[in-house]
């Protein structure tokens, strides 16, 4: 028997938020946090009942702490993070704004110690104890190093016959969208679900057409077996290879869109590793929405909480 759910690697960064309104040139106090697109998703399933693992490294720094203690506190296994004495932690600050502004993400993480971290340096066997593992397109374009460390994790896991996922999350400050192509498609072959948003489906893949169109293109493009393409506020769609599912957008208030396509991937990988990507779909489709309620990077829900809201109406207070 394995010994995690679900493993997934990924750098680990400090969110630094401006309280909405502010501009971050203007900033006088950030709200501090920490995240990461790969640990988010797995602290998310911790919540469901899962045994989650994370590879990474930081700095034995009070920011490579800060980190570290972050996803600790949420019940994920870091015994594989390697602790560097030296060298930076990523850092990504964020300014929160309202039509006609964009909410602006910032990125500082050029030469972060995971970007450095080498193949020889992954404890393979932790992370491929496993009966899933998760990888992320946001990781490839910040070193070599750490688009070969995907690379292999793949290969690994495939050998070893594990299921596997990759989110896109393409960020167009990191890498142009033709490199992104031309980089990710090689990665793509053989996984069992990709996640991709409508917009990089068809800016970055150049899969035109109407939304369920483009999930079949991109599908048999990237050569895998599931593909669940996120549609805004529109909601999210799931193509298996057979059968078509829309799950249409909750409507709420949205308080911090960061961290939402995360959830919707734990969601999905939870339903699907029960034999139904129609009900993951179902459950990240609310797990999305749950997290554009709450602040910070990882949503906060339980499994209970889940099922009750998917069953019908509820009250307004409970008390």
């Amino acid at each position: 028997m394995a010994r995690f759910d679900f493993t997934t690697l990924g750098e680990g960064v400090i969110r630094l938020s401006v309280p909405p309104g502010t501009r971050i040139e203007e900033a006088v106090r950030f709200d501090v946090t920490a995240g990461g697109a790969e640990a988010n998703v797995a602290a998310a399933l911790v919540q469901l009942g899962w045994k989650c693992g994370w590879a990474s490294a930081l700095p034995s720094t009070p920011t490579g702490l800060r980190v570290l203690n972050e996803f600790r506190r949420r019940g994920i296994d870091c015994s594989s993070v390697l602790m560097r004495s030296k060298g930076r932690v990523g850092c990504c600050f964020i300014e929160f704004a309202h039509p006609p502004r964009s909410t602006r993400v910032v990125f500082d993480r050029r030469e972060s110690c995971f970007a450095q971290m080498t193949s020889d340096e992954m404890d393979w066997e932790y992370l491929l104890d496993t009966g899933h593992l998760h990888v992320s397109g946001l990781t490839v374009p910040l070193s070599p190093f750490s688009e070969n460390i995907v690379a292999s994790a793949l290969e690994k896991a495939r050998e070893r016959s594990l299921s596997t996922s990759l989110d896109i999350n393409y960020r167009h400050l990191l890498w142009p969208e033709s490199e992104a192509r031309t980089r990710l498609l090689p990665l793509t072959e053989g996984t069992d679900i990709l996640f991709c948003s409508l917009r990089d489906a068809r800016k970055v893949f150049e899969c035109v057409g109407e939304p369920e169109l483009v999930a079949r293109r991109l599908a048999e493009q990237a050569g895998v077996a599931n593909c669940v393409i996120t549609l805004g506020d529109r909601g999210a769609l799931a193509w298996d290879g057979a059968t078509l599912w829309h799950e249409k957008a909750w409507q709420v208030p949205v308080i911090d869109r960061i961290g939402a396509g995360d959830a919707l991937a734990a969601g999905v990988i939870f339903g699907w590793k029960q034999g139904s990507l129609k009900q993951g779909l179902r459950y990240g489709n609310l797990m999305a929405a749950l997290a554009l309620t709450q602040c910070g990077d990882v949503v906060s829900t339980s499994l209970e909480e889940l099922d009750r809201l998917l069953a019908g109406p509820v009250e307004d207070i409970v008390r």
